[in-house]
């Protein structure tokens, strides 16, 4: 497949390979287990970030995560997705692609790390600058490191490598340190928190990678390659910057039109409903590299199959958990303190926001390779259309009055109707190019929602203990019945048998 922004030929007729379906099945099972290890141990954090740091604390801290990884998601160049397309080539060498890769990455993190070291106002706009916070710009190179390393580990379906670095390492090393640092610097504790668990992640995908690839050996840098690999990934890079921008566009926004604690509490929000997000991850790495080989074979039809067949679990499993979360929101937010009570309303927003987007990240996930300029060119509309819309409704609630708390619901409810704009334009390019359709909605998605919501309404007049340890459980409860019973078939059901390993070999 050409990596230039072309027309796929008419679909191959072959229909979606039983390996292809049993490879995206182990790799979701394997990395939903990782998002119910990660939900659990990423809480404690929201729980000792809300009740002991408070708000302000949490806005700084926000920001200045924002901006670092913002650099670093530069820095990968394109290569969280782009190295399977490197690996897929004739010829390749994997060691080879998989160093130069990191190296390439490493160069950009340092141009990246020297700018946030040298100007540290970019990441505390509110200034007092303490002797722990220019050195956090360092940990440009272990985000960006860690994404590349977990990339070629995925190549080779290690997805057990992303498991334990991201549900495991990350969020309980967060948890522990941030409770630990609390003692030592309120003041810091969360930044060294933060760096404690951004360098512990990058370790523990390092080592995998190795064992997969071998070291750098007798590898040397060949800088005409380097620049010609950084050149042809410069379009994927720059869609990988927009889609992480439209996730974080809402929270610079709202950060020039609020103070840190209006800021700390739609972070907090924000992360709560990041957690079904996660669920997207589950099949991220392992749907790249099945995608890249069918397009290498121009089996077109089976790749639409995978996008629909991929992005239904997902929605799937996502709209149950929004559903979990946002019905008893008000006792979820309570739980990391009264003052974030106050966000309930954007967090309404950005848990459906994560549901209405999954479509357009599976879709992305082929256009990437087919048509990558047209991609970018519609992540940059989906861009504008998320800050027009945010702009225009925070000077609305302004016009009418409103608290600035009203802010926070304004931007999540832009960020909501943004990504419904990608998914629904980026799934009808994909099925234009690949002369196939590509759909993932279903009508059990209707039926499963609306039992839940109904059950979970009769939840919410219980008292907020009650209402979460008992009403959420009842919530998905009835969700997954609904949607095991009216919307999964054969295929869908897949992803919760064990296939033999042969299946799924790369």
């Amino acid at each position: 497949m050409s990596q230039t922004d072309s027309a796929a030929a008419p679909p191959s007729p072959d229909p979606l390979p039983e390996a292809d379906t049993a490879a995206l099945a182990k790799g979701g099972r394997t990395n939903f287990f990782g998002f119910v290890l990660r939900l659990v141990a990423r809480l404690p954090f929201l729980y000792i970030a809300g009740r002991w740091y408070g708000p302000e604390a949490v806005g700084r801290f926000a920001f200045a995560v924002l901006v670092i990884e913002l650099v670093a998601q530069i820095a990968t160049l394109g290569l969280k997705r782009g190295l399977a397309e490197q690996l897929s080539a004739p010829g390749a060498d994997p060691r080879i692609v998989v160093w130069d890769g990191m190296f390439v990455a490493f160069l950009a993190s340092a141009i990246g790390s020297a700018v946030l070291f040298l100007l540290p106002q970019l990441m505390y706009p509110a200034g007092d600058l303490s002797a722990v916070d220019r050195w956090m710009a360092l940990l440009v190179f272990a985000i960006a490191g860690t994404e590349i390393a977990l990339a070629a580990c995925a190549y080779r379906f290690d997805i057990g490598a992303t498991v334990r670095a991201r549900a495991v390492v990350e969020p309980w090393t967060i948890s522990i340190a941030a409770a630990g640092f609390w003692y030592v610097s309120p003041r810091d504790g969360l930044m060294l928190a933060y760096a404690a668990a951004m360098v512990a992640a990058f370790l523990t995908a390092l080592w995998p990678m190795i064992r997969h690839y071998g070291g750098p050996g007798v590898w040397r840098p060949h800088m005409a390659h380097l620049i010609g690999l950084a050149r042809r990934n410069a379009p994927l890079a720059a869609a990988d910057a927009i889609e992480w921008g439209t996730r974080r566009l809402d929270l610079f926004i709202l950060g020039q039109f609020t103070s840190p604690t209006i800021y700390g509490i739609y972070y907090m929000a924000q992360q709560v409903a990041s957690l079904p997000q996660k669920l997207k991850t589950s099949f991220e790495p392992i749907l790249g590299p099945v995608i890249t080989r069918n397009l290498a074979e121009k089996r077109f039809s089976a790749v639409a199959a995978q996008v629909s067949q991929v992005g239904f679990w997902i929605i799937a499993a996502q709209a149950g958990v929004a559903l979990a979360l946002g019905i008893p929101g008000e006792a979820v937010m309570g739980l990391v303190g009264p003052e974030f009570v106050s966000g309930t309303g954007a967090l309404a927003f950005l848990l459906a926001a994560e549901v209405v987007a999954a479509t357009a990240v599976v879709s992305e996930a082929a256009l990437v390779y087919v048509a990558r300029h047209r991609n970018l060119l519609l992540s940059l509309a989906t861009l504008g259309l998320q800050a027009v819309l945010s702009v225009a409704l925070i000077l609305t609630a302004q016009a009418m009055g409103l608290p600035p708390i009203y802010y926070a619901g304004a931007v999540a409810g832009a960020l909501m109707l943004a990504l419904g704009f990608a998914s629904v334009a980026k799934a009808w390019l994909l099925a234009r190019i690949l002369h196939a359709p590509v759909n993932s909605l279903r009508w059990a998605l209707v039926w499963a929602t609306a039992g839940a919501a109904i059950l979970g309404w009769g939840a919410t007049q219980m008292p907020e203990w009650a209402e979460l340890l008992f009403g959420v459980p009842v919530i998905l409860g009835i969700y997954a019945w609904l949607i095991w019973t009216r919307g999964f078939g054969p295929a869908d059901r897949a992803l919760f048998k064990k296939h033999p390993e042969s299946a799924v070999a790369a």
